[in-house]
């Protein structure tokens, strides 16, 4: 075993001696913990899940979803749509709230769950982390509603074609229904099955047309749950932080002391005695 070998014993017997300065810098530490843990300003956290809007009369093959995944995860990432988000609650874009909420913003796929977005975001007030999560939903939702305005004004333009052909279809059957009562005319006959054929196909067309606009297929982007802000703060973490004191007021108390033990070796030496070696 080399003499520069420190057993446990060695290392209890050095902190007896140079116990005062392994104290001093333990207490000095945990002062500085203490210290950070007063001056560090609390954050809380606000987490918020966003369902995807889609319109469910999109082309057969076709995403129905009115933005891919990714592109809405890389939206909520641009700092022009961060800004716009900032300046619709009252926020100037300089300000310490706007500066945290930038650098907090986390946003996470989910996408075998509808899909969804998990979106994070940290402000200095519970109230305000609500807010700054619902805002950036309803930014993105405006966003959404607009993008999907053109579909959907094409798909009702559609339901209110195929409820007026199903009107007309119907006025025509009943009349020639009639005809074919009084006169008993092959030729109206073929004609009343012709239009029952064609008011079967559009009245399947309407219905098709009123369930893909229903709720079941067409939605806005939107909440999945009411965002949820945890009543303890995210940052700072007192467990986390008085932990980390104590484990580094350890270690640096027992650096001190070696290093005081090892100076005090050297000083106590004779002058001759390096070089006898």
């Amino acid at each position: 075993m080399q003499k520069e070998d420190i057993y446990l014993i060695d290392m209890w017997r050095l902190l007896r001696r140079e116990w005062m300065w392994f104290l001093a810098v333990f207490v000095a530490v945990l002062l500085a913990t203490f210290a950070y843990m007063r001056s560090a300003k609390p954050q809380w956290q606000a987490d918020a899940w966003i369902r995807i809007g889609q319109v469910g009369t999109a082309p057969s093959g076709q995403d129905p979803k009115i933005e891919p995944l990714q592109r809405v995860l890389e939206r909520l990432q641009l700092i022009p749509f961060q800004n716009q988000v900032l300046q619709g609650i009252g926020l100037t874009l300089n300000a310490p709230e706007a500066k945290l909420y930038r650098k907090s913003l986390k946003v996470e796929p989910l996408p075998y769950a509808g899909p969804l977005v998990k979106l994070s975001v940290r402000a200095h007030s519970p109230q305000q982390a609500r807010q700054l999560a619902e805002a950036t939903v309803a930014a993105l939702q405006a966003i959404h509603q607009e993008m999907a305005a053109p579909q959907l004004r094409l798909a009702h333009q559609r339901l209110d074609e195929a409820q007026r052909d199903l009107q007309s279809v119907m006025a025509d059957r009943e009349h020639l229904q009639q005809t074919v009562a009084q006169n008993k005319d092959n030729f109206a006959g073929m004609l009343l099955m012709n239009k029952n054929d064609e008011l079967s196909d559009l009245q399947q067309t309407r219905d098709d047309l009123l369930n893909r606009l229903g709720d079941a297929y067409t939605y806005d982007t939107a909440l999945m749950w009411p965002v949820y802000v945890p009543d303890h703060t995210a940052f700072p973490n007192p467990v986390l932080i008085w932990g980390m004191g104590v484990v580094g007021g350890l270690f640096l108390g027992m650096v001190a002391a070696v290093g005081r033990n090892a100076l005090r070796r050297r000083t106590l030496q004779p002058a001759g005695w390096v070089g006898a070696g």
